[in-house]
C-alpha cells in the first residue's frame, strides 16, 4: 500500500513540474518538452517518458540550466518560486470547478500529442474525456453573412448529430454558430480559448459557455487562469483546435485572418480541410474559395465530410449512432436551413420537379429538359439551394437525386 502511496505521490509531483515550468518566465511548450526530456535522460533510473517532470523540483540550478533553461527561468525554478505558483495555480483550479491536464496525463488528447508545439499544460472546465473524441473543427470570419453563419450552423448540427464532436474557438460570428448548432442536436462542443477558463470572452457569451459546460461538452485552453484576451493569444490557440480534430471545416474567411491560420495550421498537422464554398463578391469567401482552388473538399452537406473521415472514426460513430436508436435528423439524411414548410422559389421547385428519387438525373439532360424555361445559370443556383437543404444530392458524374 505504501508503494502505491508513493506512486501517486510521485505522479502528482510530475503533474506539478508541468504546470511549474509552465508558469515560469521565458518558458513555452516546445522549450519545455525539452527541458523534460533532459532532465529525464539524465536520471537513468526512469524510463517513463517525459519523467523529468518529477525531478523539477530536485534539479540544481546548473542541472537546470544544463536541461537548456534560460538563467531567469532556471533561478525562478531553483529558488522555490516557480513549486510554489503551480501549487497555488492547482488550488484555484479545482476551487473554479476546472482541472488540467500535462502531457503525461491519460486524459490529454492524443491527437494534440502529435504536432509539433503541444502545449505543456491545459486548463479545462467540463467532461475531460470528451476531448479524445472524435471531433471537427468550424472555424470562420467574426463577421459572417446570414448564410455563412447558417451553413456553419447547419453542418455543426447534422455532424453533432451523428455524435462528432464540434470544436471552435468561440468568437462571435462562425465559431459561435457552430457551438450553437452542436447544442441544438443535443451533441457535444468543445471552446478552445485564448484567455483563461475564468475569463469569458467576448463577454456575451458568457451564457453560451455556460450551455457548453453543462450539455456535457468542454472549454479548454493554455493559458493560467485570469489571462485577459491578449491579441497574440488566439493565433496560438488556432493550433489546438486543429490539432485536436480529425480536420477542419472553414466557413467564410478574410485573405487575411485568423482562419486562415487555422487552415494553414491543419495542413502542417496533416488534418484534412473542408471549405464551404462563397459567393465571390463577397471578401469573406476569399478563403473558403481559395483553400477549395488549393485541394480542400468542397462542402455543402455534412455527407461531404462523412465520406471522407477515417474507415476507424466513420465505423465507431456509426456503432455508437446504433446503438443510442439512430441519428438521422431528416429523411435524405441532412438537417436544412430551411423550413420544409415553407413553399421552394419558382426556380427550384422546376428543378426538382424533374429530379427522381429511384434514379439519377444528369446534369445536360436536365438543362436540356429545361430549355426554354430556366436558364443554365439559374439551374445551377437552383442545384446549390436544394442541395444546401438536404432535398437533393449529387452523385458522381453530375449526376443529381432527389432525395424525399
Amino acid at each position: 500500500m505504501n508503494g502505491n502511496i508513493a506512486v501517486e505521490t510521485a505522479n502528482e509531483v510530475g503533474r506539478l513540474g508541468w504546470m511549474a515550468l509552465m508558469l515560469t518566465p521565458e518558458m513555452g511548450p516546445t522549450r519545455i518538452g525539452r527541458a523534460m526530456e533532459r532532465l529525464a535522460a539524465d536520471d537513468a533510473a526512469e524510463v517513463r517518458p517525459f519523467s523529468g517532470a518529477e525531478r523539477v523540483f530536485e534539479a540544481s540550478l546548473t542541472e537546470l540550466e544544463a536541461a537548456g533553461m534560460p538563467a531567469k527561468a532556471a533561478q525562478f525554478v531553483a529558488d522555490g518560486r516557480a513549486r510554489a505558483a503551480a501549487e497555488d495555480e492547482a488550488k484555484r483550479v479545482v476551487e473554479a470547478g476546472g482541472f488540467f491536464l500535462t502531457r503525461e496525463d491519460a486524459e490529454y488528447p492524443a491527437r494534440l500529442l502529435n504536432i509539433y508545439d503541444p502545449p505543456a499544460v491545459l486548463w479545462g472546465r467540463g467532461d475531460a474525456s470528451l476531448l479524445d473524441r472524435p471531433g471537427i473543427a468550424v472555424v470562420g470570419t467574426r463577421h459572417p453573412s446570414p448564410y455563412g453563419a447558417g451553413m456553419a450552423e447547419m453542418l455543426s448540427r447534422d455532424l453533432a448529430n451523428r455524435r462528432m464532436v464540434i470544436l471552435s474557438g468561440m468568437a462571435r460570428g462562425i465559431d459561435s454558430a457552430a457551438h450553437k448548432g452542436a447544442l441544438a442536436a443535443g451533441g457535444k462542443t468543445i471552446a478552445v480559448w485564448g484567455t483563461g477558463i475564468d475569463v469569458v470572452y467576448p463577454k456575451e457569451n458568457k451564457k453560451l459557455a455556460e450551455q457548453i459546460v453543462e450539455s456535457g461538452g468542454a472549454i479548454l485552453s493554455e493559458y493560467p487562469l485570469g489571462t485577459f484576451p491578449a491579441p497574440q493569444n488566439f493565433p496560438l490557440r488556432n493550433r489546438i483546435i486543429s490539432g485536436m480534430s480529425v480536420g477542419v471545416l472553414v466557413v467564410e474567411g478574410g485573405e487575411y485572418s485568423g482562419t486562415r491560420i487555422t487552415a494553414r495550421c491543419a495542413m502542417e498537422q496533416n488534418r484534412d480541410v473542408y471549405a464551404v464554398p462563397g459567393n465571390v463578391t463577397n471578401k469573406n469567401s476569399w478563403g473558403p474559395n481559395t483553400l477549395i482552388k488549393q485541394g480542400a473538399r468542397l462542402t455543402a452537406t455534412w455527407e461531404d465530410i462523412w465520406e471522407d473521415l477515417p474507415a476507424q472514426v466513420r465505423l465507431q460513430l456509426e456503432e455508437e449512432m446504433e446503438a443510442a436508436g439512430g441519428g438521422e435528423s431528416k429523411p435524405g439524411g441532412s438537417a436544412s436551413l430551411f423550413d420544409d414548410d415553407k413553399p421552394l422559389a419558382e426556380h427550384e421547385q422546376l428543378v426538382i420537379d424533374k429530379l427522381r428519387r429511384d434514379e439519377a438525373v444528369q446534369l445536360d439532360e436536365l438543362i436540356e429538359g429545361l430549355e426554354g424555361t430556366l436558364g443554365s445559370a439559374e439551374i445551377f443556383t437552383a442545384l446549390f439551394e436544394l442541395e444546401l437543404s438536404g432535398r437533393v444530392k449529387q452523385m458522381p458524374g453530375k449526376n443529381y437525386l432527389r432525395c424525399f
